[in-house]
């Protein structure tokens, strides 16, 4: 193959800068303060929907990304997705999975955003690395979620969620075989987790911000209904101080079972003070969480994201060893 040119630009004074791209459908006070932070760093940011990056083998890289002029970024930060059809989403995610066969770090990974995004993986994951999860249930066709329902309902009530859904659409509250919706309601596809039974009405849950292995911040969520999402009225507060680190680190435990470089981890309080994991956001809002803490989220992840190539930059440049290879012997 080719090689590429620079992922950089002249700067007037003679140096170069890093040239980042942000993956966004959408311009938002998310996006606008990655690229804030960023630019504060010293790097140029672009902004382009994933939709508009193209496999193309003229190029040297074999990608066309507009504003690149055929090079590529030293970074990129995946900040939204647009919703397509089936082989439009894959072809989008094969863009991020190119990129870093390319050796470009991509926050997140399309691995990360497959496993978040499929529920099922993550609750797998998440079991998987010895982390408190509720017990979970993904299976196809209504007799075999009713057998589940019938098996799992004794226990106390099932949560039926969409296998892809975000911010609380879409869950449903299963009492009884009779609430399992008919097949096509949800695509054949039933995705059933133990409701975690807490004090309420109000309900409340956790938001844990991670972010290269840190938390950055968190809130607690509080809400009459049970599903607490901001989104749908739930009340962004800030956490008190105990219980704070049990919290932290099993938010981080969560994002790194699922290889996510930043994460918005849902947790959960039972009755009995048990903590359970629910969710973890590859792709995550945070102006709710914003609203209640200090730090400056958007910030906190360009910084994150600039220490990562200035380590690998330095990486780079520091001199190798030399290794005398004795003669073999004759």
């Amino acid at each position: 193959m080719e090689s590429l040119a620079p992922p950089t630009f002249p700067h007037p004074r003679g140096h170069m800068i890093p040239r980042i791209l942000i993956v966004s459908d959408k311009v938002d006070t998310g996006s606008n303060g990655l690229a804030a932070g960023l630019g504060r760093g010293g790097a140029a940011v672009t902004a382009v929907p994933l939709a508009a990056i193209a496999f193309d083998t003229s190029s040297p890289s074999g990608l066309a990304i507009p504003g690149f002029g055929g090079t590529l970024p030293v970074a990129v930060l995946v900040r939204s997705i647009a919703a397509g059809s089936f082989e439009a989403v894959t072809r989008r995610l094969g863009v991020l999975h190119a990129l870093s066969r390319l050796s470009v770090p991509v926050w997140n990974s399309a691995q990360a955003i497959e496993r978040c995004v499929d529920k099922s993986m993550t609750t797998f994951l998440l079991k998987n690395a010895g982390l408190p999860t509720p017990r979970t249930f993904a299976v196809e066709g209504l007799a075999v979620a009713e057998e589940v329902a019938a098996q799992e309902l004794p226990r106390g009530p099932l949560v039926l969620k969409p296998l892809f859904g975000a911010q609380g659409r879409g869950i449903k509250l299963i009492r009884t075989l009779s609430d399992l919706p008919a097949a096509e309601e949800v695509n054949s596809v039933y995705y059933l987790q133990q409701y975690v039974s807490r004090a309420g009405p109000p309900f409340r849950d956790f938001r844990v911000f991670v972010c290269a292995g840190e938390t950055v911040a968190m809130m607690s969520r509080i809400s009459d209904d049970w599903i607490t999402n901001v989104n749908r009225g739930g009340v962004p507060e800030q956490v008190s101080e105990h219980g704070k680190a049990e919290l932290a680190s099993l938010a981080v435990a969560a994002s790194a079972a699922v290889g996510a470089d930043f994460a918005g981890v849902d947790i959960v309080r039972a009755d009995d003070g048990n903590l359970f994991i629910l969710e973890v956001n590859s792709m995550p809002a945070w102006s709710g969480l914003q609203s209640v803490v200090a730090v400056n989220i958007a910030e906190a992840i360009a910084d994150a994201l600039l220490k990562l190539l200035a380590d690998r930059a330095e990486a780079a440049a520091a001199p190798r060893p030399y290794r005398f290879a004795a003669p073999a012997n004759s």
